[in-house]
């Protein structure tokens, strides 16, 4: 919303009413898929970040913004003092819209730009899912042509608006800028764990996530065929401190077959870039929100999560999972029965339907 904004106070604004308005409400209108939530947490998984964060979605998306913004004026008693071109706050909309694939692209959850063609995640990752300095510059540029104005009551309209748009811009240009910093640092991390010899073991894959924070700081996922290693990368002073702690991948049993068939399997296998399914076994301890076993039956507690998103809390709920009743919020579970029938599916401590 916050870009929606700053996208209008560039210039866009300048040529007919409803725009920042049109550009706010298109910019957060694709999240409308959180509804899938009322359905289930694997139904919003599943649906979250799809047809309304498209391409071909975005042209109807705005469309919607538009229809909303034509109920509003009819319903208004006070006409604007700019005449309004429709079309033009359509494209405003649209625009708007596209920035929000633009800013989801950047973070490492990803987005599908391409669907239902082309069902692939696709993520830049150089941004956590909240950026403490995008934040604070977007909310600067809002509030500071207000506040300067105070200081002087006697400026006119078209130096108010000269402002914003100087504002605006400066936002905007420093959003790229920051965009291009940690892009860099990305590479940078990548290639310092790549190109130092801290593995007995081939590498087969490495990525670098980010903190929400500092660009020069990065959270290291490396697979190394039967297991993961992780790593923390101060790339600004070119350090790389190892984790010591091996996470090896679960074997690939019955269960875990059967579970990855799940709805809630299916779905997060596919949204997931660096997977760790875990069969638990048999818990003498309750799983987290595990509905009762029926007496005499003993059902599997597999585990779905994802190294992406491996703060140090992350993994430690996998390891109090025997004695404590975690339910982070990107850790999925399946209970599977005697017969491998799934008994049971959970994400973020609620039941999916």
């Amino acid at each position: 919303m916050l870009t929606g904004a700053c996208l209008s106070r560039s210039g866009l604004n300048r040529k007919t009413s409803y725009v920042t308005a049109a550009m706010v409400i298109g910019a957060e209108a694709p999240d409308l898929d959180m509804l899938w939530r009322l359905h289930g947490p694997v139904s919003e998984l599943q649906h979250h970040r799809g047809i309304t964060h498209t391409f071909l979605g975005a042209p109807f998306m705005a469309l919607g913004t538009l229809a909303v913004l034509m109920i509003f004026d009819r319903m208004r008693t006070a006409r604007p003092s700019v005449p309004i071109r429709w079309g033009w706050v359509w494209l405003c909309a649209f625009i708007a819209d596209l920035s929000h694939i633009l800013l989801d692209y950047t973070t490492n959850y990803g987005v599908r730009p391409f669907y239902p063609f082309n069902p692939h995640w696709y993520a830049w990752g150089i941004l956590n899912l909240f950026d403490t300095f995008i934040f604070l510059s977007l909310v600067i540029a809002l509030l500071a042509p207000g506040a300067f104005l105070l200081g002087n009551q006697e400026r006119g309209s078209r130096e108010k608006f000269a402002g914003q748009r100087v504002w605006a811009w400066a936002a905007l240009t420093f959003v790229l800028l920051w965009w291009g910093l940690r892009s860099q640092q990305q590479a940078h991390a990548n290639a310092l764990v790549k190109n130092g010899d801290y593995f007995a073991e081939p590498v087969r894959r490495i990525g670098a996530e980010p903190s929400m924070t500092s660009p020069f700081r990065w959270h290291m996922v490396i697979d190394t065929g039967n297991a993961y290693r992780t790593a923390s990368v101060d790339t600004l002073h070119n350090e790389v401190v190892l984790n010591r702690r091996v996470i090896l991948k679960g074997p690939i049993t019955s269960a875990v077959v059967a579970a990855k068939q799940s709805h809630l399997g299916k779905v997060y296998v596919d949204w997931s870039t660096w997977p760790l399914i875990e069969d638990m076994g048999s818990l003498s301890i309750p799983a987290p929100v595990a509905p009762p076993t029926p007496a005499g039956q003993h059902w599997h507690t597999v585990a779905f999560l994802d190294m992406r998103f491996d703060s140090p809390s992350l993994l430690e709920e996998l390891e109090k999972f025997r004695h404590k009743a975690g339910t982070a919020s990107l850790i999925g579970w399946v209970y599977v029965g005697p017969d491998h029938q799934i008994e049971g599916q959970y994400m973020h401590g609620q039941k999916q339907r």
